[in-house]
């Protein structure tokens, strides 16, 4: 391991690993919490190469590292023998931003592990039904069960891999989620429903239910839960309560095992008897909701969507829509919200294709390529971060074709049966359980039309020609950072980096926190932020973001390292009061915005909101600083030669 022998000295130099309660660690230090800080050599620690320095503050021992920082972790942890630690333990506790991003962050946080199994899954139940519409097989073929045997076990026992996910998000133990999306499942309750009801209970009301079974004499209303979302998620939710709460309560001697014993004995009962139905109801609630709207005006509806649908993702949207649809399959059958945006991609490597057709930038073009083939499979992040949002026009006209191929597939009343793959493999999906019908023709049309309108659209009104073969439109498209010839030196470039905040200049040796104020991170500024948002500097590449969402590096095109740590020892908050609009390895362009953060939390937390910008690598450059002690977003605060 390439810090193997920095790990060790680290931990020799700290009191051994027997001195360590806990250590984590946040984008630029190891944060350790030692039972006795006197036994630590905090001078050789500073004076060792790889250590920038040593801090104390807020009750942790801080071994400043830099960038690598989660490498060295990892050698930690391995030398010291600390496994099952991660770098931020998750707690619910207080808010954590708006109940949008709230939402936003759980659903991303459960489906996310899953999405790409359960993207698979979809695509071989879509295929299976296509080959049975196309003749190929039979529905009774030994070779069409095994294989709606494969694609459809993740969707029906789906509780199962939601209460790993789920739990895990809340702060419980996974395999105690696992057990109780299990039980939900479990083949012989749900076999009972066959047989006759002992009484019905809410007889003439919509909850009307027949009981087959009783739990302590108290009537159990058993509902379908294969497939299910919601339901999963609510118990899950109270199991990581009720496990958190057993843990403080029961001795340390007996824990491992009364722990997930009271908790499955409390927690399975009461789902079967309370949460279970209530969350069957509002599932099938929310889907003839969903219905409902979607009956009002489903021209209208696939306009919105289909048009809207490529800036929702952007903003990461999205995640409040998975669910819904695949809610709507688990309990009517089919899906129509996320069918009227299926034609958006496609419009995008419409205009993509334009683009590389009548460009005469040949590195524009070049970008195009790779960029149009994976939008063929739904993967357009390259197309709309790396070649139409740069040009402004082609992003624009794609969401006008994405509007447009929502259109026809809302008049046409398309239906997706399947939550599966992305792009050309998505369209399977549409094959209705009857056989091939308007729902796949409807489908295709809208994503032939809305390609073929973005395209011409793009050609005729994209802004692409000649004038693209300038430096200027290159750097557009594809530089991270607006590059200017020096006047005086024909062979120096002079790079420019744009405040990601608006408020006061502070010099950065005043910094309250001495691995910045040293300049051991980096040069560069300070700056009190007067509003909680963070704009990216320059254009380039995430290439680090810490979980918690205070802190974000960039790197430009150019090889410029910006460091940017919102606040001071806010790891300590745990990710409250904060929101990432971007992920580690996304592209981003000059001022798009990176990351929210609630200013007025922050202070109440006791937390200073000075923000360091620093160029980590600044001895490879001539940086100059804005002599501003004012900025706004988008000024300039570096030059770099």
């Amino acid at each position: 391991m390439k810090y193997e022998q920095l790990a060790k000295d680290i931990l020799s130099n700290v009191g051994g690993k027997e001195n360590v309660s806990s250590v984590v660690h946040c984008i630029t230090r190891l944060r350790f919490k030692l039972k006795d800080e006197s036994k630590a050599n905090t001078e050789v620690l500073k004076n060792m190469d790889d250590v920038v320095t040593v801090m104390k503050s807020g009750g942790q021992y801080q071994v400043v590292i830099g960038n690598h920082v989660p490498d060295v972790y990892k050698a930690v942890v391995a030398e010291g023998g600390f496994q099952g630690q991660s770098p931020v333990e998750e707690k619910e506790e207080g808010p954590k931003g708006s109940m949008l991003s709230r939402f936003i962050d759980i659903v991303s946080s459960i489906f996310t592990p899953v999405l790409g199994v359960l993207a698979a899954s979809g695509m071989i139940k879509g295929f299976n039904a296509l080959f049975v519409a196309l003749g190929w097989l039979t529905n009774t073929s030994g070779t069409y069960q095994i294989l709606n045997a494969t694609g459809d076990a993740l969707f029906y026992f789906l509780p199962i891999f939601l209460g790993y996910t789920a739990i895990k998000k809340f702060g419980g133990t996974p395999f105690i989620g696992m057990a109780i999306g299990s039980a939900l499942v479990y083949p012989t309750l749900s076999g009972l429903t066959a047989g006759e009801p002992l009484y019905t209970v809410f007889a003439g009301t919509i909850f009307e239910s027949p009981i087959f079974i009783t739990f302590l004499g108290i009537p159990v209303i058993l509902m379908s839960y294969s497939s299910s979302v919601i339901p999963i998620i609510l118990a899950t939710y109270f199991a990581a309560k009720v496990e958190k709460w057993l843990k403080s309560v029961i001795p340390d001697v007996i824990k491992l095992f009364v722990v997930p014993l009271l908790t499955l004995l409390i927690v399975v009962p009461v789902t079967f008897l309370l949460i279970g139905p209530v969350a069957t109801w509002a599932s099938n609630l929310l889907g003839q909701g969903t219905l409902f709207l979607y009956n009002l005006s489903p021209v209208i509806a696939g306009i919105i969507l289909g048009g809207l649908w490529q800036v929702i993702v952007i903003f990461g949207l999205h995640w409040g829509l998975v669910p819904i649809a695949i809610n709507n399959v688990a309990t009517m059958g089919f899906d129509t919200i996320l069918a009227l945006v299926f034609a958006a991609s496609f419009a995008q490597i419409g205009a993509v294709l334009a683009i590389m057709v009548k460009t005469k930038n040949q590195k524009l073009k070049t970008l195009s390529i790779p960029a149009f083939i994976s939008g063929i499979f739904g993967v357009t992040e390259a197309a709309i971060y790396g070649v139409t949002l740069p040009l402004k026009k082609p992003f624009i006209i794609s969401c006008i074709g994405g509007g447009i191929g929502g259109a026809i597939i809302g008049l046409t009343n398309v239906k997706g049966y399947i939550i599966g793959g992305l792009g050309v493999f998505g369209i399977p999906s549409y094959i209705s359980p009857e056989g091939l019908g308007m729902d796949l023709w409807g489908a295709l049309i809208a994503i032939v039309v809305g390609f073929v309108a973005a395209f011409i659209l793009t050609l005729m009104f994209g802004g692409i020609g000649k004038e693209q073969s300038t430096e200027t439109e290159t750097a557009k498209t594809e530089a991270a950072v607006t590059i200017t010839k020096n006047s005086v030196k024909k062979n120096t470039q002079q790079v420019q980096i744009h405040s990601p905040l608006s408020g006061e200049v502070i010099d950065l040796s005043d910094v309250k926190d001495e691995a910045f104020a040293s300049g051991a991170l980096g040069n560069g500024i300070a700056i009190e932020p007067s509003e909680g948002k963070l704009l990216a500097p320059a254009s380039g590449i995430v290439t680090a973001l810490f979980p918690t969402n205070h802190a974000v590096g960039i790197t430009t095109e150019s090889g410029v390292d910006i460091l940017i740590h919102i606040g001071m020892d806010t790891v300590q908050l745990e990710g409250r009061y904060f929101t990432a609009h971007v992920s580690q390895g996304d592209r981003v362009e000059k001022g798009q915005l990176l990351i929210e953060f609630e200013m007025d939390k922050i202070k109440e937390a006791g937390k200073p909101l000075t923000t360091p910008v620093v160029v980590t690598n600044h001895k490879e450059f001539t940086l100059n600083l804005t002599p501003e002690k004012q900025v706004k977003t988008g000024d300039c605060v570096f030059t770099i030669n």
